[in-house]
């Protein structure tokens, strides 16, 4: 940021003060009395001028404050002695330099802080790409609130690609939350973009996850750092050829899916039974999916636990299952932008986790062959 760009209203505010400092003045030339100074006040102008003005109008508010003190001092007080009339300018004209140190200082932060937010928001969004995410004939409409302020990720972690095998997603949740949650996050996250083209079953995929997991861990313990586990919920779509699509879903410990089929709701819980990444170790039995039968029209809704376990202002949980059976027959657009904006509401913004909603479902022109193909077989 330039030093000489005032911020918004930075004009006004220079006005403002100039016209007081100068209305002071008046006053106090034409005293009402020796002992009673309004100039002695006039300190605050300059600086808040730092605080608010651009590095140039605050040279300017200063100017007239040192001009107006020292008239002030020198003209006006008829009691005080050569000593305290020079005293009096000097601080004055130390009061307008500090001004414009601090007003420099602070716009060199600003410039700073631009710079580092630009840095980190562009780190952020090449780890999370933009919803709505669209990857082959599948697109997933949501929204991402992480519950550091300021923070763009957090905990929270999602993916749909196109790959050989089929049409896979992701969504994650690290322990914890905010910004010490993003490199586990990114680790599995890099895991599952690799590996959901390259490996055929579903439960490799989450293998290949969970030793990434395992290598950050490793790292994080010699560090000194917490180590950190991964709930995750992986999906995959194949075409089924000339009859219908076949499914899988593997769940890590992840909280249900929704599947919203013909305006009803259903709370799904297949593939569970897995351990989250990074406790794979701590059981007996490998993760095993399960397998679906997705049907043309089906929309899914994947979402972390910052959504289910919202709280409203008198404890209770935020009620998903109910406010999707009402919201049905909405397009993922729509759900979306609706169950944000209610889940806002409930909690009156103060979301105490990192909260993420995907929801998935065919594109229309893929909805209508595929429908076209089911009444054809």
């Amino acid at each position: 940021m330039p030093l000489n760009r005032a911020p918004e209203g930075g004009r006004g505010t220079t006005v403002v003060l100039i016209l007081v400092i100068v209305g002071v003045t008046v006053l106090d030339a034409v005293d009402i009395g020796p002992e009673l100074h309004q100039s002695a006040f006039l300190g605050i102008a300059p600086l808040y001028a730092a605080l608010r003005c651009s590095l140039r109008r605050t040279v300017l508010v200063a100017a007239v404050y040192l001009v107006c003190l020292t008239y002030v001092d020198t003209f006006t007080v008829a009691d005080w002695a050569p000593v305290s009339r020079i005293t009096a300018v000097f601080g004055a004209c130390l009061a307008a330099a500090f001004s414009v140190m601090l007003c420099r200082v602070r716009l060199q932060r600003e410039a700073l802080h631009a710079r580092t937010s630009l840095v980190a928001d562009t780190v952020q969004r090449a780890m999370l790409r933009e919803l709505p995410l669209h990857a082959g004939p599948v697109e997933a409409y949501g929204f991402y609130v992480s519950a550091q302020e300021g923070a763009r990720v957090g905990g929270d972690i999602y993916e749909a690609v196109d790959t050989p095998h089929g049409l896979r997603l992701m969504i994650g949740d690290v322990q914890g939350k905010g910004m010490p949650a993003i490199g586990a996050g990114l680790e599995v996250l890099a895991a599952f973009r690799e590996a959901a083209h390259y490996h055929d079953a579903l439960e490799t995929v989450a293998d290949r996850m969970e030793q990434a997991l395992a290598r950050y861990n490793a790292r994080s313990a010699e560090q000194g750092t917490d180590e950190r586990f991964v709930t995750a919920l992986l999906m995959e779509v194949r075409d089924g050829g000339t009859g219908p699509p076949r499914g899988r879903v593997l769940s890590c410990g992840h909280i249900p899916y929704y599947l919203i089929r013909d305006g009803a709701v259903y709370e799904r819980q297949d593939g569970e039974g897995g351990l989250p990444l990074g406790l794979g170790t701590l059981g007996g039995e490998p993760r095993r999916g399960a397998p679906v039968r997705p049907e043309p029209g089906d929309r899914i809704l994947l979402c972390t636990d910052g959504v289910t376990e919202a709280r409203g202002p008198d404890g209770t949980f935020y009620p998903l299952g109910e406010r999707l059976a009402g919201w049905s027959r909405l397009e993922p657009p729509e759900l979306a932008r609706t169950l944000r904006a209610d889940l806002e509401g409930f909690t009156g913004g103060d979301l105490k986790d990192d909260a993420t909603v995907l929801v998935v479902g065919r594109r229309a022109e893929a909805a209508q062959l595929s429908i076209a193909r089911a009444a054809a077989a």
